[in-house]
C-alpha cells in the first residue's frame, strides 16, 4: 500500500479517536453539571426527658430499643410527700370555701332574732333606769332622796343607754350581713387555695414521666433507687422525625444549589434503595471541612453545612449512617411533602 494511503488512514483514525474523546468528555461534563454528588451522615433529633419533681426513682418501665408513643408511662418516682401535700391543699381549700359560703349566705334568721331580742331586753332595762333616775331627780330637792341616790340612778341610766345602743347596732349589722370587703377577701383566699391545690396536683402528677412524642429509647440514664431531679435526664430518646442527612457543600458549589431542590439519598446498608428528599437547610456561615466527612474535595477548604431532609427512611436510616446525596441541579425547588420538610422540622 502506498505511503499516502497509510497517512490518510492515520489521519482518519486520529480524527475518529479525537471525536470520541471529545464526545465522552462533553457527556461527562454535562452529567457533572446536571448533578451534584455530596457525602454526609444521617442525623436525627434526640430528647432527654426528666422529672419535674425530685425524688427516688421507684420504677423504670421501658428498656433500651423500645418504641414509645405519646402519653406512654415511662417511669415513676416516690409520690408520698406529694400526695400528702395535695391532701393538705385540698383540706385548706374546703375550709376556705366553707368560710366564703357562710359569708355570702348572710345571717341566719335565728341570729337576727337573737340580736333583736337582746336589743329589746336592753331597751326595757334602759327605760326602767331612766324612770328611776327621773324619780330620784324629783325627790332629791325636797330631801326625800339623797344626792348620791340621784347620781347613782343617773349612772345606771347612762350605762343602760349605751348597752342598748350597742345592741341596736349589733342588730343592724346582723340584719345587713357581712361586709362586701370581707366577702371579697374570703373569695380571694378561696382562689388562692384553689391555686395551691392545682400546684399540688401538678407536682403529684409530675411524679410520673410520660413520653411526649414517638421515639426509640436509646439509653436508660437512671435506674430504680437513683435520685431524680429536673436537672437529671432519665432517658435519651431518638425522634424518628424529622430525619435528614447532614452534609457539607464546598464553597465553589454553593451557588449551584438552592433551598427546596429535590435530591436522592443512597446508603451502603441498603444497596439499590434510593430515598427521596430535598435541601431543607443551608448554613449562613462557613466552616472548615470536618475530619469525619468523606469528600473528594480538599479537607482544608471552606464548606457550608446543609441538610437534606428525607421523606421515607424512618425504619431504615440510623443516626450516623454514611450517605451519598445526589442533587438534581436542573430541577426547580419543590414544595415539601407532609412529614419530611423543613417546616415539619421547625415545628418539632
Amino acid at each position: 500500500m502506498p505511503k499516502s494511503a497509510f497517512a490518510l488512514l492515520a489521519v482518519i483514525a486520529a480524527a475518529a479517536l479525537g471525536g470520541g474523546v471529545w464526545l465522552y468528555l462533553n457527556q461527562n461534563t454535562a452529567a457533572d453539571t446536571a448533578t451534584l454528588t455530596l457525602y454526609g451522615d444521617v442525623d436525627i433529633r434526640e430528647m432527654q426527658p426528666a422529672f419535674n419533681d425530685s425524688g427516688h426513682v421507684t420504677a423504670i418501665l421501658v428498656q433500651e430499643g423500645a418504641s414509645v408513643r405519646p402519653g406512654e408511662l415511662l417511669a415513676t418516682i416516690d409520690d408520698t410527700r406529694y400526695a400528702a401535700a395535695l391532701a393538705q391543699a385540698k383540706a385548706q381549700l374546703d375550709n376556705q370555701r366553707r368560710i366564703l359560703d357562710r359569708l355570702t349566705a348572710g345571717s341566719r334568721p335565728q341570729e337576727i332574732a337573737q340580736a333583736k331580742a337582746t336589743m329589746d331586753g336592753l331597751e326595757v332595762t334602759y327605760r326602767n333606769d331612766i324612770a328611776n333616775f327621773q324619780r330620784f331627780q324629783k325627790l332629791a330637792p325636797g330631801g326625800a332622796a339623797t344626792v348620791q341616790q340621784r347620781d347613782d340612778a343617773k349612772a345606771l341610766a347612762d350605762a343602760a343607754r349605751q348597752q342598748f345602743l350597742a345592741a341596736k347596732q349589733a342588730y343592724i349589722l346582723t340584719v345587713e350581713g357581712p361586709r362586701e370587703e370581707d366577702i371579697a377577701a374570703a373569695r380571694a383566699a378561696a382562689k388562692a387555695a384553689e391555686a395551691a391545690v392545682a400546684l399540688a396536683q401538678r407536682e403529684f402528677d409530675d411524679t410520673k414521666l410520660y413520653a411526649k412524642a414517638d421515639g426509640i429509647v436509646e439509653d436508660r440514664i437512671l435506674e430504680p433507687g437513683d435520685m431524680a431531679s429536673p436537672a437529671t435526664p432519665v432517658f435519651t430518646i431518638a425522634l424518628p422525625s424529622p430525619l435528614w442527612v447532614r452534609l457539607y457543600v464546598p464553597e465553589d458549589n454553593l451557588g449551584r444549589i438552592r433551598l427546596g431542590m429535590p435530591a436522592t439519598i443512597a446508603t451502603d446498608s441498603y444497596p439499590g434503595h434510593v430515598y427521596r428528599g430535598w435541601i431543607g437547610y443551608m448554613s449562613p456561615t462557613a466552616e472548615f471541612t470536618p475530619k469525619t466527612v468523606e469528600t473528594p474535595e480538599l479537607r482544608t477548604a471552606l464548606v457550608y453545612q446543609a441538610r437534606v431532609f428525607v421523606c421515607d427512611g424512618r425504619e431504615q436510616l440510623r443516626l450516623g449512617m454514611p450517605a451519598t446525596v445526589h442533587i438534581d441541579l436542573t430541577a426547580s425547588p419543590i414544595a415539601a411533602p407532609p412529614g419530611c420538610g423543613p417546616a415539619d422540622a421547625a415545628e418539632r
